[in-house]
């Protein structure tokens, strides 16, 4: 599948150019025009890598860079912006941002860096997601191992949050029962993956609000499961 570019930038012509020239190395590309568009896609999980420009409409683009760390999003985010003051770059990576271009700028830069950053994405271990995700009602510090609703805890099983890590890690992927198996209990080649229905009834009555009709960890028909932080 090819990854997939959300790029918010509120400058027709450009926006055009770069949706063009993205679109010709074999990325899917979603523009955006302001910055609460852009903040509403990324939450949905509609991209791999965000080309998020600073000053747009309704929302600048460092609101939305802290508003998807703040959700937990780990995805790449590169900034773009006409402004040159250094101020505003290291307040950009200090936010959250991975990467930062000045305009005017070469696409062929552009596109260098989205490869490096697709590249560093790849090689991060699934631990170095954001240690506190926030979704529905929970706050989840993934480094204390520890899940608040309203500010109290809630107890899960080492097994339940090792599930819930997994999916945190893993959003909006279709993730198969047998994968589950491999990647949460260490099993490999096991045939009966009932115990995985089994952890995940468990788990949904702890962080859904209604159980039987779960918002967030969906079942995926003949297939397994699909955990959806921002319905």
């Amino acid at each position: 599948m090819n990854k997939r570019i959300l790029l918010v930038e509120d400058e027709p012509t450009l926006s055009l150019l770069l949706r063009e020239r993205l679109e010709k190395e074999g990325y899917s590309v979603l523009p955006c025009d302001d910055g609460e568009q852009g903040l509403s896609e990324a939450l949905r999980g509609s991209a791999d890598l965000v080309v998020l420009d600073i000053r747009l409409p309704k929302r600048n683009g460092f609101e939305v860079c802290r508003e998807l760390r703040r959700h937990g999003l780990s995805l790449p985010v590169l900034m773009l912006t006409a402004r040159s003051d250094v101020k505003d770059r290291i307040k950009g990576l200090k936010i959250g941002a991975d990467d930062y271009l000045g305009k005017p700028f070469d696409v062929n830069e552009l596109l260098a860096r989205i490869e490096a950053l697709f590249r560093r994405a790849a090689n991060l271990p699934t631990q170095l997601i954001d240690p506190v995700f926030c979704f529905g009602d929970l706050i989840v510090d993934l480094k204390k191992e520890e899940v608040l609703r309203k500010g109290e805890p809630l107890e899960l099983t080492a097994k339940e949050f090792g599930l819930l890590q997994y999916f945190i890690a893993n959003p909006n992927e279709r993730l198969s029962r047998q994968i589950l198996l491999e990647r949460v209990w260490g099993y490999k080649h096991v045939l009966n993956t009932r115990t995985v229905d089994l952890h995940v009834a468990q788990l949904r009555q702890k962080i859904e609000a209604d159980s039987k009709q779960p918002r967030h960890i969906l079942t995926v028909f003949r297939s397994g499961y699909k955990f959806v932080p921002f319905p």
